[in-house]
């Protein structure tokens, strides 16, 4: 096939249909007519003699084909995008910009405090809107629609570009009058009660089943390995809760240490380090390669480096 006498409009209308799975929804995201999408779809057939999308009981379901073809007509239209785009310098002090940050109640205590301190003097006319894990899904990113997600990941798509803000270690956060302040061991440790903080990554979060401890996360399984298992009786989404609760209770929060010393000088709270040892999590930015090349995500993404280099130095 001559490919000068193809449309090649038909790959955005492609590109589109695929990520949408709808005629009305790709018609509506394109500005054009539901008919003049139709007939998009209709051409797209004839080229690739293949029917692309069939209506099935649970909508339009992509065809084998079609599956295939997504990675390589998004691939092929993000490296034109990149092309075409004009070169335009960020400035930090002249931008209105609003950047959208998927962020953890961890990294927004610790990391992003920080980068709106920054934020302030460098680029005043800069908005974050920060949205929490569970308002966004892997597509937002993926789609460039949310800017950056800031959290800690078990796992990301192959297609994301990544960078670990920070390690980060564990200690315990306890009431300094809690009893077993003085005789802080392993044994003392177990018999208390515990605070728990999700680690929520992606998407809708769902409610705790104490009894599932496989999915309590790094502290739980740590625990699980030397074959012992801690009593939780508050689970949360939120790390000032979990270190306002054993302020006022004679609960023992383990938590990234980072966020526990934003209590550092709190002089009802104490730190001390676990009776186990608990491997240091990675605190990451992650972001869509549609948004690798883009000047003022580069300088954000500088920004927040910066910022969590000079926090971790502290």
């Amino acid at each position: 096939m001559n490919i000068s006498k193809v449309d090649l409009n038909l790959l955005v209308y492609l590109d589109v249909l695929l990520r949408e799975g709808s005629v009305t929804k790709a018609a509506n995201q394109l500005s054009i007519t539901q008919p003049a999408m139709s007939n998009g779809l209709r051409r797209l057939r004839d080229l690739f003699k293949d029917p692309l999308l069939i209506r099935t009981s649970g909508g339009m379901t992509p065809t084998k084909r079609a599956i295939e073809l997504q990675p390589i007509i998004r691939d092929v239209l993000s490296k034109l995008e990149t092309t075409i785009k004009p070169e335009v310098e960020f400035s930090p002090l002249q931008s209105n910009r609003t950047f959208r940050i998927m962020a953890s109640d961890y990294a927004e205590s610790t990391l992003l405090m920080e980068v709106i301190r920054r934020l302030t003097k460098l680029a005043p006319n800069v908005t974050l809107d920060l949205i929490t894990p569970s308002d966004v899904t892997f597509h937002d990113v993926e789609h460039g629609k949310v800017d950056m997600a800031i959290n800690r990941f078990d796992e990301l798509p192959l297609s994301f570009h990544q960078k670990v803000v920070w390690y980060d270690s564990f200690c315990c956060v306890l009431n300094s009058q809690n009893p077993i302040v003085s005789n802080f061991n392993l044994d003392n440790y177990l018999t208390s009660k515990h605070i728990w903080v999700s680690k929520t990554g992606f998407g809708v979060g769902v409610g705790i089943d104490p009894t599932e401890v496989q999915k309590l996360g790094w502290v739980d399984a740590e625990l699980t390995k030397i074959g012992k298992q801690r009593s939780i009786r508050v689970f949360t989404r939120h790390y000032h809760v979990a270190l306002q609760l054993a302020k006022a209770q004679n609960l023992v929060a383990t938590l990234p240490s980072k966020a526990a010393k934003l209590y550092i000088q709190d002089p009802d709270i104490i730190m001390l380090e676990p009776p186990f040892d608990i491997p240091p999590i990675a605190l990451k930015m992650a972001w869509s390669p549609l948004l690798q090349h883009d000047a003022g995500h580069i300088w954000l993404r500088r920004l927040i480096t910066e910022a969590g280099n000079d926090l971790t130095e502290k």
